[in-house]
């Protein structure tokens, strides 16, 4: 079997790690071999980028270097975890990928999205996600979630006016793409999510 490539998507608080990792189990269980990936991370390299990321320290940090930064992580990530992986036919499952960079970088912080793409080409080589499941939720909501669970990282301390831009372009990446990106409601119920996400996936494989 061909490796399939799966991401998950959406805004703070819109449970992608809790659903990931779900639908990591549910395939495990059903004796595909999987694997479960993070962005920025995945890699020795990329966990000493996600730290930079992610610090409350480096307010300071300027878009560009953002940018950069989550690129980096992501060039390291697929040369030494996703692209072996798929080319001994396992199922790469990560939380976040290039949509992640347009809808940050580009709709919340405003970086040119031609520019975006080119660095992207640059990266991954052309390399997409078959399916993306894209967990969708009202800013407010997302936030206060996170709020409950003490969860607290540099993106995260953004405005309101910042997540309602990265939550709008990701409604606008996913309206481009339908075919690839699954839009799902992210304000049911955990098991409900869950079960749309495997029959969505399921479809795929078969």
């Amino acid at each position: 079997m061909k490796g399939i490539f799966i991401s998950f998507e959406g805004i703070e608080g819109t449970g992608k790690t809790v659903q990931s990792k779900l639908l990591y189990q549910y395939l495990i269980k059903k004796g595909y071999g999987v694997i479960l990936t993070e962005e920025p991370g995945g890699t020795r390299i990329g966990l000493k980028i996600r730290e930079l990321l992610l610090s409350i320290e480096n307010k300071d940090m300027t878009s560009i270097t953002e940018l950069l930064l989550y690129n980096a992580s992501r060039a390291q990530h697929i040369k030494e975890v996703i692209l072996p992986a798929m080319k001994k036919g396992a199922i790469v499952i990560t939380d976040r990928f290039t949509d992640s960079t347009v809808a940050y970088q580009g709709y919340g912080r405003g970086i040119d999205l031609n520019l975006i793409d080119s660095i992207e080409k640059t990266v991954t080589n052309g390399l997409k996600p078959d399916i993306t499941i894209m967990l969708d939720l009202d800013a407010e909501t997302g936030l206060k979630r996170n709020k409950g669970i003490n969860k607290i990282d540099r993106l995260e301390l953004e405005d309101i006016k910042f997540h309602k831009l990265v939550r709008n372009g990701y409604l606008e990446i996913a309206a481009k793409e339908p075919q690839r990106i699954k839009l799902t409601d992210a304000s049911e119920d955990i098991e409900e999510i869950h079960r749309k996400i495997v029959n969505i996936v399921i479809d795929y494989i078969n």
